[in-house]
C-alpha cells in the first residue's frame, strides 16, 4: 500500500500480493480487464483492495482457459460465470473433437505411409463438418432411389440408414473407411452401379410382393449357399444344381446372374464393408457366398 493515506496499491504491491507478474497485471490493465482506480501524481496506475478479488477472480477463468473477451463479459456483468463456462465447455468439446479427428489422420499416415497428397485430402474429407458428410452420403441414397417406387421397402429403409456419420473419437480404421467411403459415392461410376442394382429390385417387385422379400431371399441364398460350400460342392459340378434350384427356383440363371453382378460384386460388398466399419458393426457381407453363387450361375450360362 502506498503511504500516502489512499489505501490503494500499485502494480509491483498487487504483483508481490499475488504471484502474478508486473508485466501480466499490467497487460491485464490495457485490456480494460482490471481497471485502476486512479493514478499517482507520478503517472502509476493505483487499485484498491477490490482490485485483489477481481484479480484473483480474472486469474481463475484465464487458468480454466477463457479468453480475455469472455473474462471482460463477466466482469462487466453481461454474463454470468455459469454462462461463459457452457459456452466454453460447447468450444472445448468442439476443439477436442477435432483433436480427436487430427490423432486418427495421423494415426493413419503413419501406418499407411501417405504420400503427402493423399495425406491432404485423408485430411480435407475427415474434417468435413457432420452436415457435409451426411449431405454427402444422403446425395448418393437420393440418386440411387430417385423415381423407383417399387424398390423393396426394407431396402428402401436401409438405403436411408446407411447415413453413417464418422464417430466423434475415430478409430484410424474408421477415418480410413470414412475417406475411401466418401471417395466412393462421389465417383459417377459406382452411383450407375448402385443405381442399376436398384433398378433391378424394382423391375422384380410386383403388387402382390411383400416388403423384405429382397431381404428373405438374400437370407435364404446365404443359407442354401452356405452349406453347398460347407458340404465342399464346386460351383460347377452337377451337386451344385440343388443348391441353385433351391435358391432360384425355375427363374432364368442369365437373368440372375445380371442382378447379381450389379448387386453383389466386389465394390457393393466392399461399400457394405465400409459402413460396418464406421458403424462399429460385424462384418457381414457374405462375399464368398455370393462369388459362389455367380460362379454357379456363369458354369451354367456358358454351357
Amino acid at each position: 500500500m502506498i503511504e500516502d493515506g489512499t489505501g490503494l496499491f500499485t502494480i509491483g504491491e498487487l504483483a508481490r500480493a499475488t504471484g502474478l507478474t508486473v508485466r501480466t497485471i499490467r497487460y491485464w490493465s490495457d485490456e480494460d480487464v482490471l481497471t485502476p482506480v486512479g493514478r499517482s501524481p507520478g503517472g502509476y496506475r493505483l487499485y484498491d483492495a477490490g482490485s485483489f478479488a477481481r484479480l484473483e477472480l480474472i486469474r481463475t477463468l484465464r487458468e480454466l482457459g477463457l479468453g480475455l473477451a469472455h473474462v471482460r463479459a463477466v466482469l462487466s456483468g453481461e454474463q454470468t460465470v455459469a454462462e461463459v463456462a457452457a459456452a466454453h465447455v460447447a468450444a472445448l468439446d468442439a476443439q477436442i473433437r477435432s483433436l480427436k479427428v487430427t490423432r486418427a489422420v495421423l494415426s493413419t499416415v503413419a501406418r499407411r505411409g501417405s504420400s503427402a497428397e493423399e495425406t491432404t485430402l485423408m485430411n480435407k474429407l475427415a474434417r468435413l463438418s457432420a452436415a457435409e458428410r451426411r449431405r454427402i452420403l444422403e446425395e448418393f441414397v437420393e440418386e440411387t432411389l430417385h423415381g423407383l417406387d417399387t424398390v423393396d421397402p426394407e431396402i428402401r429403409k436401409r438405403m436411408l440408414a446407411t447415413v453413417a456419420e464418422l464417430p466423434d473419437d475415430p478409430t484410424p480404421e474408421q477415418v480410413d473407411a470414412w475417406v475411401e467411403l466418401a471417395e466412393m459415392v462421389q465417383d459417377p461410376a459406382f452411383r450407375a452401379q448402385m443405381r442399376r442394382a436398384t433398378e433391378f429390385n424394382a423391375a422384380d417387385r410386383g403388387p402382390d410382393v411383400p416388403p423384405g422379400a429382397s431381404l428373405w431371399f438374400m437370407k435364404r441364398l446365404v443359407d442354401l449357399v452356405g452349406e453347398a460350400r460347407r458340404r465342399g460342392v464346386v460351383p460347377d459340378s452337377p451337386e451344385a444344381d440343388e443348391a441353385l434350384r433351391g435358391v432360384l427356383g425355375d427363374a432364368d440363371p442369365a437373368a440372375v446372374l445380371a442382378r447379381l453382378d450389379a448387386a453383389f460384386n466386389d465394390r457393393v460388398a466392399r461399400y457394405r464393408e465400409l459402413l460396418c466399419v464406421l458403424k462399429g458393426q460385424p462384418l457381414a457381407v457374405y462375399a464368398e457366398e455370393f462369388a459362389w453363387l455367380a460362379a454357379a450361375l456363369r458354369a451354367r450360362v456358358d454351357r
